[in-house]
């Protein structure tokens, strides 16, 4: 554990901070990298171990509390923000609440315009599922060496601007694995082998948690069944709810032991008084 100031300037603590993560590069040692939605998958991926975080705005503050010493970035989606003042005032309160890097989809100016500003700054290349619309749908990218090329050329770019760390989502696993050294950016590795820096994958797909009509990704595997815990509680509440109802129906429902009674002798005493019990008004 690493004693830091955080972004706010208070003492704080971390299991990694940005310069461990770039000590990764050429060290033959992985980490593990995972994105809880809510507080319960936050303590598993504590408890489970889970190196790095990452999770949306709304949740940062909650991260700090369950999970102070953990290295965690904060996300921004592309749409979100429309100027790049709101950007950087988006980024230097994530960063005062606890965020560890700032993710951004914006363009090499913005990322620069952070970076410069001492935020580090998390891109993304190969997939990038907002963007699918433009390269013909949700697919691998550098199968071909035009286009490994361009990632190469792009991650280049981005470490020109200062950024510091890429998600790399489903590129072709040689393609990372040639240019993974070339580059002082950390790479969080999503579906594109195992030459990342970082191992990342969705608790989602890590827990197994797609239902038996969806069709996971290529790049996820699932290393638990919390997809079957799912179906057999909503069968569960269907059948508890529905079971409800027919007592309701059936008039059977409260039940005597669900209901509260008056102590003995105050039911007659109080029928006795609404008999007698006359409006002074009307």
């Amino acid at each position: 554990m690493k004693r830091i100031y955080d972004f706010s300037r208070s003492p704080a603590e971390r299991n990694y901070t940005i310069a461990d993560l770039q000590a990764l590069k050429g060290s033959g040692k992985k980490l593990s990298m995972s994105n809880p939605a809510n507080a319960d998958e936050l303590r598993a991926c504590i408890e489970a171990g889970i190196d790095l975080l990452v999770v949306w705005e709304s949740q940062i503050e909650e991260v700090r509390q369950i999970a102070p010493t953990h290295f965690a970035g904060v996300s921004s989606t592309w749409a979100q923000f429309g100027s790049a003042q709101e950007i950087m005032d988006h980024a230097f309160d994530m960063m005062r609440k606890g965020g560890d890097m700032y993710y951004t989809l914006r363009s090499f100016d913005v990322m620069e315009m952070l970076a410069k500003e001492g935020i580090p700054v998390q891109s993304h290349i190969g997939l990038i599922p907002t963007f699918s619309h433009y390269c013909g749908g949700l697919r691998g990218f550098g199968r071909k060496a035009d286009e490994a090329m361009e990632i190469y050329k792009t991650l280049k770019r981005m470490e020109d601007v200062g950024v510091f760390a890429v998600e790399a989502e489903c590129i072709a696993e040689e393609v990372l694995e040639a240019v993974n050294d070339k580059t002082s950016i950390v790479t969080f590795s999503l579906g594109s082998g195992m030459a990342g820096d970082v191992i990342m994958s969705f608790v989602a797909d890590v827990c197994g948690e797609a239902s038996e009509e969806d069709t996971p990704p290529k790049h996820a595997h699932a290393f638990g069944n919390v997809g079957r815990l799912h179906k057999q509680i909503h069968e569960e509440r269907v059948a508890a709810l529905g079971e409800f109802h027919r007592e309701v129906v059936a008039e059977k429902f409260p039940y005597a032991s669900t209901n509260i009674g008056m102590h003995a002798g105050e039911k007659e005493k109080f029928l006795e008084a609404l008999d007698k019990w006359t409006p002074t008004h009307q």
